[in-house]
């Protein structure tokens, strides 16, 4: 069998990427200096490859949240909300998220504990997961105003997927004095 080594065998061309969408990243933080870190880490969000905008919401002052309900003795948060455009599949984005996190100090002692920095990936276009690496919508969000408040400020006609307006959730829990 001979070879003509000056000849490459056909390859396939490349494949096309995946197409742009939008996600929703919750940030906050509630040690250090919360108001820098939250912009540095849009900044850096804006980094990551196939990242191509971020828009980041105004930043929010919102009370610490445990297990129990709000904690007014706690550190308070500041916390915002980042559109993310994005071709990255969205359980590699969430790893790219944790590692921006791991390098501002998160450390995950304590379930709804005080941190440097948090990072969740809240939605990703409409994709719905239930894997428990990846659960799309994020579970608690609508539960949540300091998600929903700066989410809506970056985008009054938000609708988390499976749930519903963005607006009309964060209507709901005021209603009932929740959130």
């Amino acid at each position: 069998m001979s070879r003509n080594l000056t000849n490459p065998p056909d390859m396939p061309g490349p494949r096309p990427g995946r197409p742009e969408t939008t996600a929703v990243v919750a940030l906050g933080a509630n040690l250090g200096d919360r108001h820098g870190t939250i912009r540095a880490a849009a900044e850096r969000i804006a980094r990551l490859p196939l990242v191509s905008e971020v828009r980041l919401s105004r930043l929010f002052e919102t009370v610490a949240l445990r297990l129990d309900g709000p904690d007014p003795e706690a550190p308070g948060y500041v916390n915002a909300v980042a559109l993310v455009t994005t071709r990255l599949a969205p359980e590699i984005l969430l790893g790219m998220l944790h590692a921006i996190e791991d390098e501002n100090g998160r450390e995950r002692r304590e379930r709804w504990g005080d941190r440097t920095l948090d990072l969740d990936l809240i939605a990703y276009d409409g994709v719905l997961s239930d894997e428990p690496r990846l659960q799309l919508p994020h579970p608690r969000a609508a539960e949540r105003l300091f998600v929903l408040d700066p989410w809506l400020d970056l985008d009054q006609d938000a609708v988390l997927p499976g749930r519903g307006r963005v607006a009309d959730l964060a209507a709901q829990l005021r209603a009932r004095g929740e959130g």
